[in-house]
C-alpha cells in the first residue's frame, strides 16, 4: 500500500518540465519517493555564533551588519563583504557572484549566514555562505525556517540543497494532509507514526541527538526501517504463496526408499542426527503435492551436500529430473566430485553444465537434459540459460542462493517442463539468525543443520585485509603441501 496516492511531483509548487525531468532522471517521479529521500546529514542553524566564539572548520550561523563591501582583484576575481556583529568581524568571500548580489551587500544591510570557518589573510573567513537578509529589528532566532536543523540531502547536478528542502518540506505537507492509517499495530513498541517518522527526519527539532541521527540508530530511522523490513516479508510471503499456487509432483518416499538405503549403507561414517531430522523434513515436503521451498543452514563441513543428494534421489526415483547451481565453477564442481562418488555406485550418471561448456559439447548436454536422459544435472548460472530445457524437472537445488537472487532461482523454476512448479531446495553456509533468515528467506521454510559430524573441527573463519594477500597465498600453499 503506498503511503501516499499517486501524485507526481510537477504537481508541487516550483516544479516545471525541466526540473521534472531531472527528479525523473535521479528516479523521484511521484511525491511520495521525495518523502523518502531522506537527509545525508543535517547543520544546526538554529543557534547564532557571536563571532568571537568562531573556531577554525566549524559549520556555524552568523548574524551581523554589512561594514563594507567590494570587488577584489587578486589571483581571482571576489566578491569581499565585512561583517561585524558586536563581538568582531568577519570576512564573506564570493568568487562566483552577480550585480545584484553585490548591490544588496550594501553597508548597514543585516544579514544572517551560514558556513564553514575557515581561516584567511585577514583573519576568519566563510567562502560562498548562505545567507539571506533581515529586515530592521528582525531577529534571526525566532524565525520558523530555522527553528529545526537543516536536512542536507543526497543530490545530483543542477538540483540545490534549497530545491530539496522546498520540495520535501512540500511532500511532508501533503502527507500530513493526507494523515495515511498506519499499517503497523499499535503497542509494538515503536515511538513514531510513520508520519511521524517522516516529518522527524526531515526537519528534526533543535534539541534532536545528532549523534544517533548520523549513526541511524534514532527511534524515527528504526522506525522506517521496520516498515521497509516488514514490507520485504509480506512481498516474499506473497511471492511463496504465488509459488504455490501451483500443483508440484507428489515424489513418493517408498519408491525412494531402496536407493537411499542404498546411498547411506555406501557411506564410510554416520549421518548425524541433525543431518537425518533435515532429511526427513525435506522427504515430507517433496511427498507433498505443493511445491518444497525449503533453506537448509549450515556450517562448512556439516553435511549439506549429503542431505542434497539424499533429496535428490527421491526425485529421481519418482521419475523426475533433478538441478544442482552452485555460483562458482568451482563450487559446482566439488558438488560434481561428491554427486559422482556418491551416484555412481547406484547407477545414476551426472550431466555438467557451466560457462565453458561450449558449442558441441554443449549441445549434446542440452540435448540429453531436454530429453530427460540426464536426470542429475550439476552447473553454474548455465543452467538457466535461455537455450536450456529440461524434460521433467522435480526439484531445483540452489547453494549460496544470496549470491543469485530470488529471480534467477525463480527462472530456473520455469524450464520445469511439467504442468506445475519443481519443489525448490536451498543451501547455505552463511550463518543466518534465525529471526533475520525469517526476514531475508520469508518465502521458505528454515532447517538447520546445527551438528557437526564426530571428529570434524569447528570451522574459523578470519577477515584478513587485502594488504596480506601475500601471506594468505603463503599459508594456503603450505596448508596443501601437509596435505590438508
Amino acid at each position: 500500500m503506498a503511503v501516499l496516492e499517486p501524485q507526481p511531483v510537477s504537481t508541487l509548487r516550483g516544479v516545471g518540465p525541466r526540473l521534472a525531468q531531472q527528479l525523473a532522471d535521479y528516479g523521484i517521479s511521484q511525491v511520495e519517493d521525495l518523502l523518502f529521500h531522506l537527509p545525508l546529514r543535517y547543520q544546526d542553524r538554529t543557534r547564532v555564533t557571536p563571532i568571537a566564539a568562531l573556531q577554525e572548520g566549524g559549520e556555524v550561523s552568523i548574524e551581523g551588519e554589512v561594514r563594507l563591501a567590494d570587488i577584489v582583484f587578486g589571483r581571482r576575481r571576489s566578491l569581499v563583504a565585512r561583517i561585524q556583529d558586536g563581538t568582531g568581524t568577519l570576512t564573506l568571500r564570493f568568487f562566483h557572484f552577480s550585480a545584484a548580489q553585490k548591490n544588496s551587500l550594501q553597508p548597514g544591510a543585516r544579514l544572517r549566514c551560514f558556513g564553514q570557518v575557515r581561516r584567511g589573510a585577514s583573519g576568519y573567513e566563510i567562502f560562498h555562505p548562505e545567507y539571506r537578509m533581515l529586515e530592521d529589528g528582525q531577529e534571526g532566532e525566532g524565525d520558523h525556517s530555522e527553528a529545526t536543523l537543516t536536512p542536507v540531502y543526497p543530490t545530483t547536478s543542477g538540483i540545490g540543497q534549497a530545491q530539496w528542502r522546498k520540495l520535501c518540506a512540500q511532500a511532508v505537507q501533503r502527507l500530513e494532509q493526507a494523515q495515511p492509517r498506519d499499517l503497523l499495530p499499535a503497542g509494538s513498541g515503536l515511538r513514531y507514526t510513520l508520519v511521524a517518522a517522516l516529518r522527524y527526519l526531515h526537519a528534526p527539532p533543535p534539541d534532536a541527538p545528532l549523534n544517533q541521527l548520523l549513526a541511524g540508530t534514532h527511534p524515527a530511522q528504526l522506525r522506517l526501517a521496520v516498515e521497509e523490513l516488514v514490507a520485504h516479508n509480506l512481498s516474499l510471503l506473497q511471492l511463496r504463496e504465488k509459488q504455490r499456487e501451483r500443483a508440484a509432483p507428489a515424489l513418493q518416499l517408498r519408491r525412494a526408499g531402496p536407493l537411499q538405503k542404498a546411498l547411506l549403507a555406501g557411506l564410510p561414517f554416520t549421518p548425524t542426527g541433525a543431518q537425518l531430522r533435515v532429511m526427513e523434513e525435506i522427504g515430507q515436503d517433496l511427498a507433498k503435492p505443493l511445491p518444497m521451498l525449503r533453506l537448509v543452514q549450515g556450517d562448512v563441513g556439516s553435511g549439506k551436500t549429503l542431505v542434497a543428494a539424499h533429496a535428490a534421489l527421491q526425485a529421481i526415483a519418482n521419475g523426475y529430473q533433478v538441478a544442482l547451481m552452485a555460483p562458482t565453477e568451482i563450487l559446482a564442481e566439488q558438488h560434481r566430485l561428491n554427486f559422482a562418488d556418491w551416484f555412481e555406485s547406484l547407477g545414476i550418471g551426472l550431466e555438467w553444465l557451466s560457462g565453458r561448456v561450449k558449442g558441441k559439447a554443449r549441445k549434446a548436454a542440452t540435448a540429453r537434459i531436454a530429453s530427460g536422459e540426464a536426470v542429475m544435472v550439476i552447473g553454474t548460472h548455465a543452467l538457466f540459460q535461455e537455450d536450456v530445457a529440461f524434460h521433467r524437472l522435480g526439484l531445483v537445488m540452489v547453494d549460496e542462493q544470496h549470491k543469485f537472487g530470488v529471480h534467477q532461482r525463480l527462472a530456473l523454476s520455469e524450464k520445469a517442463g511439467i504442468a506445475g512448479r519443481p519443489h525448490q531446495l536451498v543451501l547455505t553456509a552463511t550463518p543466518i539468525p534465525r529471526t533475520l533468515s525469517m526476514v531475508a528467506y520469508a518465502d521458505l521454510d528454515n532447517s538447520v543443520i546445527d551438528e557437526l559430524p564426530p571428529g570434524r573441527q569447528p570451522v574459523t573463519t578470519l577477515l584478513v585485509d587485502s594488504q596480506r594477500r601475500e601471506e594468505v597465498i603463503a599459508r594456503v600453499a603450505n596448508a596443501c603441501g601437509e596435505g590438508r
